[in-house]
């Protein structure tokens, strides 16, 4: 059993810590089959819909509560990476409605995903532009009441599966980041069309979608005519602190699984337990994992206590968490030895889980560019 300790940190109220007991109640019943992904997808979201643990993944009043869905991937991802990454999903593919969609767009998309009668998707990323949003070259243009989309996305989670997808594309109110838009596109459309799957170490839904003079009415635009950098960002800033508690959540595991293993597996007639070297290992397991906590409930705290901006918080918590969960696990790894890279071994699945949170939603690298720039802002506003 995960510590559970944290959840009487001032971060939290009451409500939270119900919320994380429910979570774990529902996640222990959770019936996936990993054969094929894009079925287990569908089912968790309509398992997840039916016991009422989407509602968190999107609001009408914009007002989504960062510490639960931090709580929700944590304790989701201990369980099951694909219960986590379809979770997720529905949060970060509705994201943008949720802040910035009209009453009608909110009223048709948000009650359908929270439900898990509708699956979303997120669709930033292009074959030359990951985390270089501002050189995105997927074009909307206008055509009277209409807008004709054309160009590709691609390592786009849920696609080929998802009913909405959040899209942004150039629609040129000015050069770089300022001229890009944000729509709701559904896959019924004339033009739209999946061009790839995309397979990974751990099988998620993945695919690269192509969009061939697909036409929408203005009316599926999210917000104004050249916000789309903006809400973009928004959306990334709140929803980052999650990925470093998913990351946080598969780091318990592999702690969980550690200290099970030195606890029961014998050396020279004593615990693994007993030798120092692995008593440093575990000593640095449970010190980066409560490292990870305070810096992902800070982040989201902070938001929900009102701040407007979390980005220099929200990407300290995702480069820290997601580093050091990588290396917790590969820790656990080593302390199963032979066993740590068996098929169907937690600790192998989880080693094949973490690596993919290095990198998307801003691989660790450009984390760090923005802790620094942020950083420097901050100096040079106090001089």
């Amino acid at each position: 059993m995960a510590d559970q300790s944290f959840l009487t940190w001032p971060f939290f109220d009451p409500h939270h810590r119900g919320w994380a007991d429910r979570v774990q109640e529902i996640a222990r019943g959770l019936a996936i089959d990993h054969c094929d992904p894009d079925q287990a997808c569908r089912d968790l979201v309509r398992q997840l819909g039916d016991a009422g643990l989407l509602q968190p993944t999107s609001d009408e009043n914009g007002q989504l509560d960062v510490r639960t869905l931090c709580l929700s991937r944590e304790t989701l991802a201990r369980h099951d990476g694909l219960a986590d990454f379809a979770f997720a999903m529905q949060g970060l593919g509705t994201g943008a409605i949720s802040l910035f969609g009209s009453k009608g767009q909110k009223a048709h998309w948000l009650p359908q995903t929270r439900s898990g009668q509708a699956i979303a998707a997120f669709a930033l990323t292009e074959p030359q532009s990951g985390s270089d949003v501002a050189n995105s070259t997927m074009t909307a243009i206008r055509d009277g009441n209409d807008f004709v989309l054309n160009g590709e996305k691609t390592w786009i989670s849920n696609g080929g599966i998802a009913d909405v997808y959040t899209l942004f594309a150039r629609t040129g109110e000015a050069p770089g980041a300022k001229g890009l838009s944000a729509f709701i596109i559904t896959p019924d459309l004339k033009g739209f069309e999946v061009v790839g799957r995309l397979d990974t170490i751990a099988p998620h839904p993945l695919a690269t979608l192509r969009f061939n003079d697909l036409r929408v009415p203005a009316s599926a635009m999210i917000g104004q005519a050249g916000a789309g950098f903006r809400i973009a960002m928004s959306v990334l800033d709140l929803f980052r602190p999650t990925v470093a508690a998913a990351a946080l959540g598969f780091a318990r595991r592999a702690l969980d699984e550690a200290l099970t293993r030195v606890s029961e597996r014998q050396v020279q007639g004593a615990p693994l337990f007993d030798l120092q070297m692995v008593q440093g290992h575990i000593a640095e397991m449970a010190l980066d994992v409560d490292a990870s906590a305070l810096l992902i409930y800070r982040a989201a705290w902070a938001k929900d206590s009102g701040a407007a901006r979390i980005t220099r918080e929200a990407a300290m918590a995702k480069l820290f968490a997601t580093d050091q969960a990588q290396l917790i696990i590969d820790k656990a790894v080593q302390l199963f030895g032979g066993d740590g890279v068996r098929s169907g071994m937690a600790v192998e699945s989880l080693y094949r889980e973490i690596r993919a949170l290095r990198i998307y939603e801003g691989a660790s690298d450009v984390q760090k560019v923005i802790i620094a720039r942020q950083t420097m802002a901050a100096h040079m506003e106090g001089r």
